[in-house]
């Protein structure tokens, strides 16, 4: 099964002209299957497709418009509390709106969410980070280090 976030599109820069055709930016993850725990090419192509198709049909924009789809990637960014629950164990690099004891980043362990609050290990410090003071929070990836022979 595949699960499809629809970003909310950017505010118009004051003083620009307005784009007569709308966008449309998809991400696309898989869940609940471990043989799709990679999305590929095909995959996003196939959505794009489908997406188009039904969005042709019902005839949703008045206009021409643009429809993007893409992976989240191995740095991807997390929006919400799902997203976080899917990703404990991972590194991560949360930048705050406002300081949280004195820093505005924080990278560390995604150890899990309490109460609206992600929890966080940065070194030997755990921090509950409120998710309504995160401006964005990033899977930091991590690679193995083998010896090349």
């Amino acid at each position: 099964m595949l699960r499809v976030f629809i970003h909310k599109p950017v505010a118009a820069v004051e003083g620009a002209e307005p784009n007569p055709n709308p966008n449309l930016d998809l991400d696309v993850d898989a869940v609940e299957d471990e043989s799709l725990s990679r999305i590929t090419v095909d995959d996003c192509a196939n959505v794009s497709r489908e997406i188009s198709d039904l969005l042709d049909v019902e005839e949703v924009f008045n206009s021409a418009f643009t429809l993007e789809v893409s992976s989240p990637g191995m740095d991807c960014i997390l929006f919400n509390e799902e997203q976080y629950l899917a990703n404990v164990g991972q590194q991560i690099d949360v930048r705050l709106n406002a300081p949280f004891e004195g820093r505005k980043r924080i990278t560390g362990l995604l150890m899990g969410i309490e109460d609206g609050e992600a929890v966080v290990r940065s070194g030997e410090d755990e921090y509950l980070l409120p998710l309504e003071n995160v401006n964005r929070t990033r899977v930091v990836p991590q690679f193995d280090k083998q010896a090349k022979s």
